[in-house]
């Protein structure tokens, strides 16, 4: 695991508060073709996407690497399975589940390992599916934003103009795995967060490349974004929405 991919723990509890859920209807589109109710959430992290998962009726296993994320998400969602493990030793038997879902996590998977493990653990005619949070930067205060925050806050993964290119066959199962898929579907659902400047502030605070900045370059961004927010007309006081999409990459085992 990178030191970006590693980062998260620390703030644990930060992320549990202010990341955004996923667009129930995105769950719903990333779940419509597993042949039953089995899901692993891969890289669960604090829950954010078990809890979506939960209420679109699926049986949920959790999985994750870190110990204070997986704490966090044992105090979220007690009743959940929930087992120390990752993409590329995934603590499952053979055909365990009906579909694997990644939250905000599958570009930090190893596909040439992951990829093989994946296609293990799913039935046959599972699905494989990673969903992602994406700021709508065709509103132009968000647009904004981004030029200021920098790519360590908001990059091309988490735009809607550029997060299919990013996500499009970079982190889908590489190799001798490959043949194992069949070809990826893409597709974006409307969502939104309700922030204030504080907490839009604390967000993106718990990006990866923001947590591991050095001190003094972390306070200047944050800083930076402060500033724009205060002075900008839909951001400058109490809560606001910010505008997003949760996208879906989807594949299914063959």
């Amino acid at each position: 695991m990178g030191r970006h991919a590693s980062s998260f723990g620390a703030a644990a509890a930060a992320y549990a508060e202010h990341r955004p859920d996923y667009a129930p209807a995105a769950v719903r589109w990333a779940l419509s073709r597993a042949p039953g109710p089995r899901v692993l959430d891969l890289g669960a992290g604090t829950g954010k996407l078990t809890g979506t998962l939960i209420a679109a009726g699926a049986q949920v296993t959790a999985v994750e690497p870190d110990p204070a994320m997986l704490a966090q998400l044992h105090r979220t969602h007690p009743d959940v399975p929930a087992l120390p493990g990752s993409a590329e030793r995934i603590p499952l038997p053979d055909g365990a589940v009906d579909a694997v879902v990644a939250g905000n996590a599958l570009h930090w998977f190893d596909m040439a390992v992951a990829g093989p493990e994946i296609a293990r653990v799913l039935a046959p005619g599972g699905t494989l599916a990673g969903l992602w949070n994406v700021m709508d930067n065709r509103v132009d205060w968000v647009a904004g934003l981004g030029r200021v925050s920098g790519s360590a806050a908001i990059g091309p993964r988490d735009t809607f103009t550029s997060w299919r290119t990013a996500t499009a066959a970079l982190h889908l199962p590489a190799s001798e795995s490959v043949a194992r898929f069949g070809s990826p579907e893409q597709s974006e659902f409307p969502h939104g967060q309700r922030r204030t400047a504080d907490s839009l502030v604390a967000t993106l605070a718990t990006r990866a490349g923001v947590l591991v900045m050095p001190e003094a370059e972390r306070e200047d961004t944050l800083g930076r974004i402060r500033g724009f927010l205060s002075g900008t007309t839909e951001t400058a006081t109490g809560e606001f929405v910010v505008p997003m999409l949760t996208g879906v990459l989807r594949t299914r085992r063959l």
